[in-house]
């Protein structure tokens, strides 16, 4: 499996099957190297979203024309993405599972909202924030949280699905800081590797991952911490 951290809370997944993209914040993410993108959607097999806020649908129904990717987002999302033109979608929501080709997606609970302000300056529920946990034939299992805080039914989750690589939020403000995140991944899971993210991107969350990195001293856990556009193998 190749992970590539693109800023922010933007993933590539590649694995033999499947070309996946979750949460594709690209324009206006600061963090974010415009001449990643072509890279970051080549080949693409799938968009996966956590939630519907435009730091996380980002490039979403751009990338889904250009591409033909399938679009995987909760039932509310997926609805208003449809009017928006984007044709190829899976719906679901918490607790489902969706099959698709080489891998599965779950969508798990994650504490945070779900919302954007459309042109008209009308704010519109987007369903609820999730965490997606992924399934690969012959791949760690992997959990992306979305955005969110520390919460007791996370050792549910591990239970269910013993996820191997976390991608964790650390940033504070919007969602857990480092500290805590540190505390969920220590006790709720048995993650062989961890990969920060929801920092270093705009200037009110946390800039490096620091504090996250300090409070996972002794853990077994490995910490990867890569540059933005890095190719990462598990």
């Amino acid at each position: 499996m190749k992970i590539t951290w693109l800023g922010h809370s933007a993933f590539r997944i590649e694995t033999a099957k499947a070309r996946i993209l979750i949460d594709p914040f690209f324009t206006g993410n600061p963090s974010f190297r415009d001449e990643t993108r072509k890279d970051a959607t080549a080949g693409l097999t799938h968009i996966l979203l956590t939630h519907g806020h435009g730091d996380h649908v980002g490039e979403t129904i751009a990338i889904a024309r250009e591409t033909g990717a399938t679009v995987v987002a909760n039932a509310d999302l997926a609805a208003w993405l449809g009017s928006k033109g984007v044709s190829a979608l899976e719906m679901g929501n918490t607790g489902g599972t969706i099959h698709l080709d080489g891998f599965s997606s779950t969508f798990v609970n994650a504490l945070h909202s779900s919302a954007q302000i459309t042109e008209d300056g009308v704010s519109h529920a987007l369903g609820n924030a999730n965490g997606l946990v992924l399934h690969f034939e012959d791949e760690p299992t992997l959990y992306h949280m979305g955005d969110t805080d520390i919460f007791s039914d996370m050792a549910l989750i591990n239970e269910l699905h013993q996820p191997e690589i976390g991608l964790v939020p650390i940033g504070d403000r919007f969602t857990m800081g480092g500290a805590v995140a540190a505390l969920a991944c220590q006790r709720y899971f048995k993650f062989g590797t961890v990969i920060p993210c929801h920092y270093g991107s705009f200037p009110i969350v946390d800039q490096t991952p620091e504090t996250f990195v300090s409070a996972m001293d002794g853990a077994s856990t490995r910490i990867e911490t890569p540059a933005i556009g890095a190719n990462l193998t598990l």
